[in-house]
């Protein structure tokens, strides 16, 4: 197993929990408000009930949706994972095909790792750093691992109309957009867009509990 695949599994641990901040008010919630208060939320939501959805993974993935979705940008996301070339020869409807598809693809891949995420276990530190235009900002996290060893995790937000929305992840340098974006791309260059977004929504159908290969 590569170093890559146990990193992108802690990005999801606490990457996950951070969905439900719809409740807050945008022109009053920091980017690392916005982490710490949906943190919490999260860890309420799984609280006593890890092993109910371990054996129903079809709600887990419900109540990912249900969090992460309002705090993830997932059309920006999406464009960026897509990347320039891809996204100008593509068609408006193969870009919503491709976003929607894609965030399934997130939620199913990884719903099992939220089940071992330890709020306790992460720390944040005080300042995160801003653009220049103050649009986009990084939140630096600290996730002490099982042995001792930590990890730093950082999220990358943009300020839009409604809130900060979360939109990478980048864990010791590693961002998942770049990730996934050599990933696709490969696949793309090789088999044409439809093919990947084809594959993605079989994978997509899947039973519950079925997840597709780690990326």
């Amino acid at each position: 197993m590569t170093v890559i695949r146990p990193l992108f599994t802690c990005m999801v641990l606490s990457f996950l929990h951070l969905g439900v901040a719809q409740a807050q008010d945008s022109a009053a919630t920091s980017p690392n408000e916005v982490i710490e208060v949906t943190a919490t939320a999260l860890q309420k939501e799984l609280s006593g009930r890890k092993e109910h959805f371990e054996d129903h993974p079809a709600e887990l993935y419900a109540v990912i949706d249900r969090v992460l979705l309002p705090s993830f940008d997932i059309q920006y996301a999406g464009k960026q994972v897509l990347g320039k070339t891809h996204w100008v020869a593509s068609t408006d409807e193969q870009h919503e095909r491709f976003i929607e598809v894609f965030y399934s693809f997130l939620i199913k891949t990884y719903a099992k790792g939220i089940l071992e995420f330890d709020q306790d276990r992460m720390s944040i530190l005080p300042e995160p750093s801003y653009s220049k235009d103050k649009r986009k900002a990084l939140v630096t996290t600290q996730l002490l691992l099982e042995g001792g060893d930590s990890v730093l995790i950082k999220y990358a937000l943009r300020q839009t109309s409604a809130n900060w929305k979360i939109y990478d992840v980048r864990i010791d340098g590693v961002s998942y957009i770049q990730n996934y974006r050599n990933q696709f791309d490969a696949e793309i260059n090789a088999l044409g867009i439809d093919a990947v977004i084809d594959r993605l929504e079989k994978e997509a159908l899947a039973p519950a509990g079925v997840t597709p290969a780690e990326a």
